[in-house]
């Protein structure tokens, strides 16, 4: 029986037609600036998104840190939703990396308004607390769920951010799936933030790396910032060519990710044993059981059907859909949901 592993979209596999992208790569020394197949992505998705530069990174969290190193200094402080994961899921970075404390919104889903972000902006002339410099948001948001944000709230954080000199740069790790889900066009978002990081190894299925895209006054030192975090990369063009081909092959597909996603979130609030699943708008399922002492019990009705979805605490419960997630799986997986006995 052939595993089901949805704690992820991470987990996926390089497809046939990107692994022969990756093996005929024209590739060269990436650190020199020398690798023709590094500097076409950047060049591809800095002209998707309006932009004047790109840089490749080996991982989205390097990005997002080299970005708020790019904004900030020492001692100042950015605002972000209290699940962001510049905040939960990056070692501290922004306090290691950059010397920059972090104010926590309460948001909706991961999700914070223009009046929020006015709301947390420290008086400039008062200092005894941090300067505000960078407002950081996550599109779509991971803790919350898959949530994409409205396009026309980011317009009024953006028009907050001018107000108060702010940069304003975007998580966008998940971003195409927002992109597809929203029918939105990158240039919009490339408008509104100075600088956003996009992850090529989650929906979109390459085995690595994430870019760092912006305005040339801030990535004029990105290169200088990637190397002090020992980001410089060689012959990574083979990378390179797997993000292209995703770009290329892999992003309407991700319409497929949210209907499954949506499936599976109209079997669960059929299930007695479910309490609440949260709405669905991509391809990231949150829900919570009915009795949380069931848990175990249900983890393990799943393991011993070759099943895997993550834990998150607190009776979280997350199931995010990927390239590598069948129909077949599909259609298995929501029988074993519904096959479970939590009496």
């Amino acid at each position: 029986m052939k595993e089901i592993d949805l704690r992820s979209d991470t987990v996926t596999k390089p497809t046939k037609g990107m692994l022969q992208a990756m093996m005929t790569a024209e590739v060269g020394d990436d650190v020199y600036k020398e690798d023709p197949s590094i500097n076409a992505l950047e060049e591809k998705l800095a002209k998707l998104f309006g932009k004047d530069e790109a840089l490749f990174f080996p991982t989205g969290s390097m990005a997002n840190q080299a970005a708020i190193k790019l904004h900030t200094q020492p001692s100042e402080q950015l605002i972000c939703d209290k699940w962001a994961h510049v905040f939960n899921y990056e070692g501290g970075g922004a306090s290691f990396n950059s010397g920059v404390s972090c104010k926590l919104v309460d948001g909706h889903r991961g999700m914070i308004t223009a009046e929020q972000v006015e709301e947390n902006i420290n008086p400039p002339d008062f200092y005894h607390s941090p300067l505000t410099t960078l407002v950081c948001l996550e599109n779509t948001t991971n803790k919350g769920g898959g949530a994409c944000y409205d396009l026309e709230e980011i317009k009024k954080i953006r028009k907050v951010c001018d107000t108060h000199e702010l940069g304003l740069h975007l998580d966008g790790a998940r971003l195409f799936n927002a992109l597809v889900k929203k029918g939105e066009d990158p240039k919009d978002y490339g408008k509104l933030f100075d600088t956003i990081s996009v992850c090529l190894s989650k929906g979109l299925g390459t085995p690595m790396g994430s870019v760092l895209i912006g305005d040339k006054k801030l990535m004029k030192n990105a290169m200088r910032v990637r190397k002090v975090l020992g980001g410089g990369m060689r012959q990574v063009g083979f990378m390179a060519a797997a993000g292209i081909y995703a770009l290329d092959n892999h992003v309407e597909r991700l319409a497929e990710d949210h209907k499954r996603a949506t499936e599976i979130s109209e079997t669960l609030n059929s299930l007695p044993y479910v309490k609440e699943v949260e709405p669905v708008e991509t391809n990231i399922i949150i829900f919570y059981l009915q009795d949380a002492s069931k848990e175990k019990d249900f983890m393990e009705h799943l393991h011993e059907n070759n099943i895997r979805i993550s834990n998150m605490g607190q009776g979280k419960l997350r199931i995010v859909t990927h390239l590598d997630y069948s129909e077949e799986m599909h259609q298995r997986f929501q029988d074993v949901l519904k096959s479970a006995n939590l009496n």
